[in-house]
């Protein structure tokens, strides 16, 4: 054989949805056949849906998996493309995160995962085995390796075990999950295995939400001289096939067409909105709620719920209280008018009045406070909570990564919801995300084309209006000092004199950190996010909630 399609299935399975994602996998690989493709390859764990977590543990869930890879592979008995396909698998020693290849009606090969990833959003070696070193499969005359995911991030060498053992070519299928810059960096890890290899190699990647984790996709190929030969979209659906010629230097993909992909705010916006859509679809939600107060996490959250569901789907509610000024009514109804959702006014005067009223003999000579503060909080959270009881729409919660870091919010309040789209940008970040989605609109978007957001949102001080004339910056540092020192403290894990030596001040740092430790409690019962940032609360860090450790 001189000449090979491969069909590359870039899709967007469900986790658990066995029978969904085998139809899937079908209706591509039939699209496949129609191309002359003579293989389909699939994304890391596909049948199961990545990341299936503890699911691997139950026997019924693996042999459901092993069910629908037998019958996949008895649909190769019509003499169409083979397929690659990943599954969770029982095998003699353990669970492993296994591919198997499919041809002529039979499982003809299966390779284990070897490499599996302990870290970060990775937790593989509690539910998985490790496999055996590989060798290359035959695959209709051409030796083909294939290296799960980490088999070719880590140090294992499992990509020179397979060239030393006779692989021509590389095919990586891969759950990789998105962070900004994330296409960088998987060139880098392909180019080297490149480099030590000899060998063209395509990393296939997964698309779509789950949970907090967002899979980009954005699947690629390199050739064996280094060079991109194809570059798939980020964010969307594809199938690509690829054609690969055999030459005096081996095999070589020819043709491909590179795709331009998104950057900087661009890409953020595009997993929020995927994120965020994928969870409210996959998890059978027909609309969702939310509190739009006139500031601007409210209204980025409503942006990214209409971009992702439809106007239609989004209803909208500004709650209203006596500190609540004329400016943010204005601009919660300019905002929703500018979306095209339902928007409706439910003041708050009266629920809060009679909690203060029932409590009045209990708080009788107490200085009014943060607790009366946190009453309204509290009521707004109760009403949305009733809404969605009421008419089943999920509550959106809006709170960004600046305020999750140090506590500024309410549990029971404005904490109170099924998922924030918003959880992993920083206060500055939303800023720069709002700024650029007035003026570009991603192709698939449902909302409008510019202008979504009114300008006096992004323009006016941040306020919670919780008292009078409250700026969000009586308690904290303004948001680019503030969101400087929790990208030291979060991300990079820098100490206090690293900080300072930034240029920040030393009281300021001691009192972030502080702040960031003891609000540790309440991001743990916060709502599931959209994962942006190279370390998102939950997954990436995980610190105790008892903690008397501080840097000095």
């Amino acid at each position: 054989m001189d000449s090979l399609k491969i069909a590359l299935a870039q899709l967007n399975p469900t986790v658990g949805d066995i029978a969904g994602n085998l139809e899937k996998l079908r209706a591509a690989r039939r699209k496949a056949a129609q191309a002359g493709a003579d293989l389909v390859l699939s994304t890391e764990l596909f049948i199961s849906g990545y990341q299936p977590e503890d699911l691997v543990m139950k026997p019924a869930f693996l042999a459901a998996c092993q069910k629908a890879v037998e019958a996949l592979a008895a649909d190769t008995a019509d003499g169409g493309p083979g397929v690659i396909v990943g599954y969770p698998r029982k095998g003699e020693t353990g669970r492993h995160n296994s591919v198997a290849v499919l041809d002529g009606g039979e499982i003809i090969a299966i390779r284990d995962k070897v490499d599996l990833p302990n870290y970060g959003e990775f937790d593989e070696k509690r539910v998985f085995v490790p496999g055996e070193m590989p060798g290359p499969v035959n695959f209709r005359g051409v030796r083909i390796g294939i290296p799960i995911c980490e088999d070719i991030w880590g140090d294992l060498g499992v990509c020179e075990t397979l060239a030393e053992s006779g692989a021509e070519l590389l095919l990586s299928p891969n759950g990789s999950p998105y962070y900004r810059g994330k296409v960088d960096v998987r060139h880098q890890v392909v180019l080297k295995q490149v480099i030590e290899t000899g060998l063209p190699l395509v990393y296939l990647n997964t698309l779509g939400g789950q949970d907090e984790l967002v899979f980009d996709g954005g699947s690629f190929g390199f050739n064996a001289d280094r060079t991109l030969a194809f570059q798939m979209p980020q964010f969307v659906e594809d199938i690509t096939v690829s054609e690969w010629e055999r030459g005096e230097d081996g095999w070589r993909i020819v043709g491909g067409k590179v795709a331009a992909l998104p950057i900087g705010e661009a890409s953020d916006y595009r997993a929020c909105v995927l994120g965020f859509a994928d969870y409210v679809n996959k998890n059978g939600f027909k609309s969702v709620v939310l509190g739009l107060s006139g500031g601007i996490d409210s209204a980025i959250c409503a942006a990214i719920a209409v971009d992702a569901l439809g106007a239609e789907r989004v209803h909208c509610v500004m709650l209203p209280y006596r500190y609540t000024s004329e400016e943010s009514l204005s601009d919660a109804a300019a905002c929703a008018e500018a979306l095209g959702c339902r928007y409706d006014v439910v003041a708050i005067e009266e629920p809060v009045t009679g909690f203060l009223s029932a409590l009045e003999t209990m708080f009788e000579g107490t200085e009014e406070g943060i607790t009366e503060e946190n009453l309204q909080s509290r009521t707004r959270g109760t009403i949305l909570m009733a809404i969605s009881n009421k008419f089943g729409a999920m509550v959106v919660t809006t709170g960004n990564k600046s305020e999750m870091s140090v506590g500024y919010a309410t549990l029971y309040g404005d904490m109170n919801g099924g998922f924030n789209p918003i959880k992993d940008l920083y206060k500055m970040q939303v800023y720069a995300v709002a700024a650029w989605r007035n003026t570009e609109r991603p192709e698939g978007m449902h909302g409008p084309e510019t202008n979504v957001i009114p300008q006096n949102i992004i323009d006016k001080t941040p306020s919670a209006e919780l008292r009078p004339n409250q700026t969000d910056q009586d308690s904290l540092p303004p948001y680019p000092v503030l969101d400087d020192i929790l990208e030291c403290l979060v991300e990079r894990e820098m100490s206090v004199e690293a900080i300072v030596a930034r240029g920040h001040d030393a009281e300021t740092v001691h009192r972030i950190e502080h702040l960031l430790y003891i609000a540790e409690y309440k991001r743990r019962q916060s709502a599931p996010g959209v994962k942006i940032t190279r370390k998102n609360f939950g997954r990436d860090r995980r610190y105790p909630i008892t903690n008397r450790f501080r840097d000095r």
